[in-house]
């Protein structure tokens, strides 16, 4: 009687546990419209490749919502280029002039997200089309890659403000404990640049690239762009996004590529 008792009692916490995991993890995943733009020579980011030709970019940021809260990758382009009728121009002529269609703090609100609800973030490298926003969640905890954090900005300045909170990783990392949203450390483009896996309960295992790659023909034929910090460690972190995706059976979601945008379920619509 007692061993029957005590097996009745472990299959009924092992019902129960295996009822809490699956309401726990990532819930819903929208693609928010963060930037769109043309370059003026592509082959600042395929060198000797279409020199001379002009693309059209797209710039995502991703918002998560899991069980445990909402969590935003990526913050895109600056808010206030939603004002400038000609978009803003790069240093480089060559570059992306960006616009920026719609602000982010609307595309929140007509989720029905207030700036304030969102408790972690984190951005997959420091480049300005990623990290315009960042200072719209103060109180947001800031996960961001040592290396990255510690890489000088322009004129030898910090790339964020130094009041806000920060969590400083060294390599992979498990957002949640569950094993549902991993950081991965992927350097190259910049010294600690990083990308995302993300493992959504219908759609399956998603990869988002952050610019470990900037479109298809890049990631087919693994170029390296010139704007870049290390081709080596780029390449290897190409490799490891390969044998992610080939590992978890994952999509491969290329931030800048337009081609991928165009067919995607935008904002207010989800992935889950």
């Amino acid at each position: 009687m007692r061993f029957a008792s005590g097996l009745s009692a472990a299959l009924l916490s092992l019902v129960v546990a295996r009822a809490e995991d699956s309401k726990s993890g990532v819930e819903k995943l929208y693609i928010l419209n963060c930037g769109e733009g043309v370059a003026v020579d592509v082959s600042l980011w395929s060198p000797g490749v279409d020199e001379g030709k002009s693309k059209d970019f797209v710039d995502n940021c991703y918002l998560i919502k899991h069980t445990q809260g909402w969590f935003l990758w990526d913050t895109g382009i600056p808010d206030e280029v939603a004002t400038m009728p000609n978009g803003l121009a790069p240093a480089d002529p060559k570059a992306v002039t960006w616009k920026r269609p719609k602000t982010l703090a609307s595309e929140l609100a007509q989720i029905g997200v207030a700036p304030a609800d969102i408790k972690a973030m984190a951005v997959s490298h420091t480049h300005p089309d990623h990290i315009g926003n960042v200072e719209m969640f103060p109180n947001a905890m800031l996960y961001v890659q040592k290396a990255e954090y510690q890489w000088p900005g322009a004129d030898n300045k910090p790339r964020f403000k130094p009041y806000h909170p920060v969590t400083l990783l060294e390599g992979d990392h498990d957002m949640f404990g569950d094993g549902r949203v991993m950081m991965l450390s992927t350097p190259g483009h910049t010294p600690g640049h990083q990308s995302l896996l993300v493992r959504l309960p219908r759609t399956g295992e998603v990869v988002l690239s952050g610019d470990a790659v900037h479109f298809k023909s890049n990631w087919d034929n693994r170029r390296v762009p010139a704007i870049n910090d290390n081709k080596e460690q780029t390449l290897a972190s190409m490799e490891k996004l390969a044998e992610t995706v080939s590992r978890e059976e994952a999509q491969l979601w290329i931030n800048h590529d337009k081609d991928r945008r165009d067919i995607q379920h935008m904002a207010p619509e989800f992935y889950d």
